[in-house]
């Protein structure tokens, strides 16, 4: 039976070209639009597809100069997005804090947290494994030793410890119950008087993630500490 122009055009509106975050074109079948696998595999996944292509840029953060290498296949390889730099400008970190970064991709928020803990230690986890491998490349490129790397799904890989501080930019595209679940795990690995801090947009989420924040640590130790542009940044503290 022949291909007609009709079934082919029924064809092309089953398909999405898609152009993402510096990422090539790729076609998606309708069925995997929006929060399928496909479009959450170039950050939220072990081991990401996209072919490597690294660049390396230059930022300052809370007034430390950083040379960081980003690469295809994670979180804002263009540069510290929005958000963590939001988050970054607002945590506070003690000296000498055991912070963990869930979530690091290649570690603007934990190689800084270990530049404001220079008597501490820093515990940096990421479900992509090449997230963790530049994150490793990046302390070493700028003399951080103070730090740890494991790959991790959520916070798997730091069972039985705990931290005074934990700081996640999470990974909205993986999913609310992802996210409410690395809450969940948080509580759990913070010690007494230690907190929680993260950040997100608003219109992804930031209502129902405060309302989870308040349910697991109670709603008097949940507080918005900063609004930036659509971002809200919340800390949690633990009784």
């Amino acid at each position: 039976m022949g291909h007609t122009a009709e079934s082919g055009n029924r064809t092309e509106r089953r398909l999405l070209i898609r152009l993402d975050m510096g990422m090539r074109c790729v076609v998606l079948p309708e069925g995997r639009r929006g929060g399928g696998s496909a479009l959450n595999d170039h950050y939220y996944s072990p081991r990401p597809a996209a072919a490597s292509d690294r660049r390396t840029f230059e930022t300052e953060l809370r007034g430390y100069p950083l040379k960081l290498t980003s690469d295809a296949g994670v979180f804002s390889r263009e540069g510290v997005d929005y958000g963590s730099k939001a988050l970054i400008r607002k945590m506070e970190i003690p000296p000498g804090a055991r912070v963990l970064d869930v979530g690091c991709g290649y570690g603007p928020i934990g190689l800084t947290a270990a530049r404001l803990a220079p008597s501490g230690h820093v515990v940096m986890v990421d479900i992509n494994e090449r997230a963790v491998e530049l994150a490793r490349l990046n302390a070493e490129a700028n003399g951080i030793r103070n730090v740890s790397f494991a790959q991790s799904d959520k916070l798997a890989a730091v069972r039985g410890q705990t931290f005074d501080v934990i700081l996640a930019n999470p990974p909205i595209r993986a999913g609310k119950a992802v996210v409410h679940e690395i809450f969940e795990q948080a509580i759990d690995h913070l010690n007494p008087g230690g907190s929680l801090w993260i950040v997100i947009q608003n219109k992804q989420g930031a209502p129902s993630a405060r309302a989870k924040l308040e349910e697991l640590f109670g709603e008097e130790q949940v507080e918005e500490v900063g609004k930036d542009k659509g971002y809200r940044i919340y800390c949690a503290r633990k009784v």
